[in-house]
């Protein structure tokens, strides 16, 4: 069975504090590597107004992108939680904007996966499902199904996630989040599984939880796309 907890380390890097797990392979899939720093001497302007940099106008580097900007175009420290650090850093406008919305997910939505709902799964081509409640490791990095019997799938093996949902309309005002679909691979093996999740019907609070849990899911899935195209 995969451990829910990995120890940590506080590393300093040029950018600022950041809290790390001891083996990096055991990191948190939504997370992103630092950027390498465009070279001082590749950026004799800022990259977002071309202001000259000299002895008055310092250049400085987005903690996100590594490019170099002046002062007024990365003036905003900004939290970076997919990037592990501590305390809020200096990111250009851009960047900022990107951190600011994914505040929500670490802030309020990776709290609903780990809270964990209930779902019916059904594997594969298999006509009998199973009633179990999924949750989302503490170090993010499994989904827990316990029902009957335990599973545990790896998050960074997760290959797609397609949300259903019922009561389409041309506005997408009236749908409403039924179930959910994934592509995965098992731990040691290239084959890929597939594994069906459906709300159940039986009580209104589980069905308002299991929206929610999917909603935080289908955000989870953007960010995990996002990390393997860095």
């Amino acid at each position: 069975m995969s451990t829910d907890r990995d120890g940590k380390k506080l590393v300093r890097s040029p950018s600022g504090l950041r809290m790390l797990p001891e083996n990096r392979a055991l990191g948190s899939p939504f997370c992103l590597e630092e950027p390498q720093w465009v070279p001082d001497k590749e950026c004799p302007l800022c990259m977002h107004c071309d202001a000259k940099f000299d002895f008055i106008t310092r250049k400085h580097h987005c903690r996100r992108c590594g490019k170099c900007f002046c002062d007024k175009c990365c003036s905003k420290k900004v939290p970076l939680p997919r990037m592990c650090f501590v305390d809020p850093v200096r990111q250009c406008a851009e960047c900022s904007v990107i951190s600011q919305k994914e505040m929500e997910f670490y802030d309020r939505q990776l709290k609903v996966l780990m809270n964990g709902a209930t779902f019916y799964i059904t594997q594969g081509s298999s006509e009998k499902s199973e009633n179990v409640v999924c949750r989302l490791s503490n170090n993010h990095r499994y989904l827990f199904l316990d029902g009957e019997d335990h599973y545990e799938i790896e998050v960074a093996r997760i290959s797609t996630v397609q949300i259903l949902t019922e009561g389409f309309t041309p506005g997408g005002g009236n749908s409403r989040a039924t179930g959910m679909l994934i592509q995965y691979k098992p731990q040691g093996s290239d084959e890929l599984l597939q594994m069906k999740f459906t709300t159940s019907e039986d009580f209104n609070s589980n069905k308002k939880m299991s929206a929610s849990w999917l909603a935080a899911m289908h955000k989870a899935a953007k960010l995990l796309y996002e990390s393997r195209d860095q």
